[in-house]
């Protein structure tokens, strides 16, 4: 991991006032992972029959351009009602079984090394982790889990007796995002101006300026523009590994939105405590 300042955690410069505790705000999609935590499971989606070839041609298409740098707002905005509709009529149980099955063979390998080591210094120097994605909370919180987040902020789905309605009832994203974050902090008693956050979006800005030390991580063209204006730190992760190819991370609480996606979280958080008793395979 390189970086424009120290290592992005235990050694800043700045301490909570007493008695407050601290977080670190973590991106999820190009931050802690090398790919967008949705398109990563159109496979599987199709296998269910929850996706169409069509649809998945254009999830692979709009994740080339997410992960080129050329999904601007408009287009990340085209996106999100296109994918609203898409999932309009899922059942809710289906999707966290799938996802819950597939979290290995859909997300490995594209966990960013440098992350995990920065999410466990910041577990270290006792602070709460949050993972913050304009992902579904069904898809983000599996993942969470076995990353050992504390709290998710993510996307909730409208659900309608077990099926999403195509409506969105909370979408993660910009200055939303930065919203979830000071309510959550409000609730947890959080000093967010000891607390830090990684993003690698100009879109995130918000949630970047919503605390005291922001990092750009593999920042596009304007976030690092924004990022030297203010000062921000800069940070290249570049090494993806294995989802499961660290020591096992006890899972810990996860603010699950729905009882099916926590149920999954729960199904993974024995998966790691049992490979810690047996050890990597």
């Amino acid at each position: 991991m390189s970086s424009s300042t120290s290592s992005g955690a235990a050694d800043a410069a700045a301490t909570p006032a007493q008695g407050a505790r601290t977080a670190a705000f973590f991106d999820l999609d190009k931050t802690i992972i090398a790919t967008s935590s949705a398109a990563a499971f159109s496979r599987p989606f199709l296998a269910e029959g929850l996706l169409t070839r069509r649809a998945m041609l254009r999830t692979a298409y709009a994740q080339a351009l997410y992960l080129a740098g050329s999904a601007d707002a408009d287009r990340t905005e085209r996106l999100r009602v296109q994918l609203s509709r898409m999932v309009a009529g899922w059942d809710v149980g289906v999707v966290s079984q799938v996802v819950a099955q597939t979290l290995h063979e859909s997300i490995d390998p594209t966990v960013y090394a440098e992350a995990v080591a920065l999410i466990e210094e910041h577990h270290a120097a006792g602070r709460d982790v949050v993972v913050v994605s304009a992902s579904a909370s069904e898809i983000v919180e599996p993942i969470a889990a076995v990353l050992g987040a504390d709290h998710v902020i993510a996307t909730r789905m409208t659900v309608e007796a077990g099926r999403y309605t195509g409506e969105i009832e909370f979408y993660a994203y910009g200055e939303n995002k930065a919203r979830a974050i000071r309510e959550l902090a409000a609730e947890r008693g959080y000093d967010l101006h000891a607390s830090y956050a990684y993003s690698d979006s100009i879109t995130d800005a918000p949630m970047l300026m919503a605390v005291g030390h922001a990092f750009a991580v593999n920042a596009d063209r304007t976030l690092r523009q924004l990022a030297a204006e203010r000062g921000w730190g800069a940070l290249r992760f570049e090494r993806p590994v294995s989802l499961f190819g660290f020591a096992p991370v006890p899972a810990r609480a996860v603010t699950v939105g729905l009882v099916v996606a926590g149920a999954a979280a729960i199904v993974l958080a024995w998966y790691v405590r049992h490979r810690r008793r047996t050890g990597p395979r």
